[in-house]
């Protein structure tokens, strides 16, 4: 059976991601090289998006093929997270990235509270991304649904804290970093850290403590970093 047509396709399978232009200019990041960040790009998160989008028109196929065993259905299902979460992940990491890496008053205080220092959050940052060093995965600075701020270590793009919202992320894998150090992957945070937009982290905190009419009638007020 021929797979139906992309005009016929539901939302969920017509497979349209589009990658997102870079929000700063690559040529302008400290200790990051233009020529890293335009193949992470191109290559690592371009070739995400392209993926994502063969993975939701072949589903729509497969879905339409009623003697399809569930476990191979599961398998382009298992792509499919995979896939959503490089996309989404690598969009976050790019991102937070093109500022001067100098947090605002309110972030500090509001890290230092959750921490016990800003220091010691930055401390706890690093070893964390370093932990990953030589593997996969991704350190996340995190807000959990109880308000809650956390680093975590995710090993892929889908081992994340559930309900969870990213605030600062940092592509680990050795793609994000080996063209311009090598294994040092303390050089590369250290570039990292320099180069944090970090408008853009304060807010997503504001976005994720924004109540909602339908959600979070009640609650309190919430943190405005800016």
């Amino acid at each position: 059976m021929a797979p139906p047509s992309s005009s016929e396709l539901a939302p969920a399978f017509t497979g349209r991601h589009e990658p997102k232009p870079l929000p700063f200019d690559p040529a302008r990041l400290r200790g990051l090289s233009e020529r890293l960040i335009r193949s992470h790009w191109e290559n690592n998160y371009g070739g995400a998006v392209k993926a994502l989008n063969a993975v939701e028109q072949r589903l729509a196929a497969m879905l339409a093929d009623a003697d399809l065993p569930p476990y191979v259905y599961g398998d382009l299902k298992r792509e499919e997270l995979l896939r959503t979460g490089s996309v989404r992940l690598h969009e976050a990491y790019f991102a937070n990235l093109g500022g001067d890496g100098k947090p605002g008053q309110a972030m500090q205080q509001i890290l230092a509270h959750e921490f016990g220092a800003f220091s010691r959050w930055e401390d706890e940052y690093r070893r964390t991304a370093l932990a990953l060093a030589g593997g996969p995965g991704w350190a996340i600075l995190a807000r959990g649904p109880e308000g809650d701020l956390h680093n975590y270590w995710a090993w892929d793009h889908t081992s994340f804290a559930a309900g969870s919202q990213p605030l600062l992320v940092l592509d680990m894998y050795e793609h994000a970093y080996h063209l311009d150090y090598g294994a040092a992957a303390a050089r590369y945070v250290d570039a990292f850290m320099q180069n944090v937009d970090w408008e853009e982290v304060a807010l997503r905190l504001v976005q994720a403590t924004s109540p909602r009419t339908d959600e979070h009638e009640g609650r309190g007020t919430t943190w405005n970093p800016g």
